[in-house]
Parts: C-alpha cells; structure tokens; sequence
C-alpha cells in the first residue's frame, strides 16, 4: 500500500497538512485532494473526490480531516465500496482496520491534537485486516450497498 488520498475542509486544514508530510515521510505517495487555504467549504465537495478515488482503486486509503470527523465520514461513506470511520482515539483507529477493513479515515482537527492525528493515522496505516470472521460481516456490509439504490 503507497497511495493515500487526502482532503479536509477549513476545520482541517492545519492536521491535514501535517498529515500530508508525515505521509510524505513515510514514503507514501498522496494524493491532495484540498482544501489549500482557510476558506469555508462544505465537507461533502471534499469528501466526494476522496471517497470515489478510494473506491475506483485510484488510491488505496483514503484520509479526511473536517471539525469532527462526523460530516466526513457520512459524506464518504454515500460511495459504494467505502468503509469510512471517524476516529478520535487509538483503539478505534487499529480496530476499524483489523475488524472493519475501512478505507477511510476520518478526523477532527477540532477534536484531537495534531500530535493525536499523526499517531492515528500511523495507526490506521500500520495495521492490516484481521480477516476470518469479520470477512463475513464486510460481506453483509457489501450486501447492503447491493440491496439499496
């Protein structure tokens, strides 16, 4: 896994530049998705992008960044294919990988610390699906998005 896709709106913007070099760092190719300065924009413009890139295969995470990490996720997770979760703590962040499979990352530059953010991020980068039971339930998930218009 090299190719992140990134966004946030303007209650992200600081985390999501960190964000963008400590990936960068790490060897990971991103693609930035914006915002680029502190303009008012709506979540969903960001998440949309982000989540369709994630979900064609383009990129194979995905990381957004608003106030909560709540607008993000529910915009993120309309698009077929994707498993968004807004974390704000460590165990969450390892345990939406292992048990979930998410694709996407969600945070809130006015929730947690920047410090917090890069050590999330790590987290979700770092940790592979557990696989074996929790496969059946990503499939019921898939079902679902079938199932529905």
């Amino acid at each position: 896994m090299n190719k992140i896709a990134i966004g946030c709106d303007h209650g992200g913007l600081e985390h999501k530049n960190a964000i963008v070099e400590h990936l960068k760092e790490r060897g990971f190719t991103v693609k930035d998705f914006g915002i680029y300065e502190a303009h008012s924009v709506d979540y969903p413009d960001i998440a949309y992008p982000v989540a369709k890139s994630v979900a064609a295969g383009e990129n194979e995470r995905g990381i957004l960044v608003c106030g909560t990490g709540i607008g993000m996720s529910l915009a993120a997770n309309k698009v077929k294919g994707i498993r968004a979760a807004a974390c704000s703590d460590h165990f969450s962040a390892k345990y939406t990988r292992l048990h979930n499979d998410a694709n996407i990352l969600c945070l809130g530059g006015r929730v947690i610390g920047i410090g917090t953010a890069l050590e999330l991020v790590d987290l979700f980068m770092d940790t592979a699906f557990e696989g074996g039971r929790h496969s059946k339930r990503i499939e019921k998930i898939t079902a679902i998005e079938v199932q529905e218009p």
